[in-house]
């Protein structure tokens, strides 16, 4: 049976931690910025984990 391959887009998209948890960057950070607060843009540039429900899906496009 062939190897899993890796989606090209979520490679690009996702890390990993050193314990295992997904990371990602948020959303909403590219364009627009004039009409969001500060403190909006502050919180958007800081990476999250991947939520739970999600990390099986996360994990199959990674072929973690």
């Amino acid at each position: 049976m062939p190897k899993m391959k890796t989606n090209s887009g979520a490679k690009k998209r996702f890390s990993l931690t050193g314990t295992g948890k997904i990371k990602r960057k948020h959303a909403f950070h590219s364009h627009i910025l004039t009409k969001k607060t500060k403190k909006q843009k502050r919180n958007l540039c800081q990476t999250t984990t991947v939520n739970v429900a999600n990390v099986g899906q996360v994990k199959k496009l990674l072929a973690i």
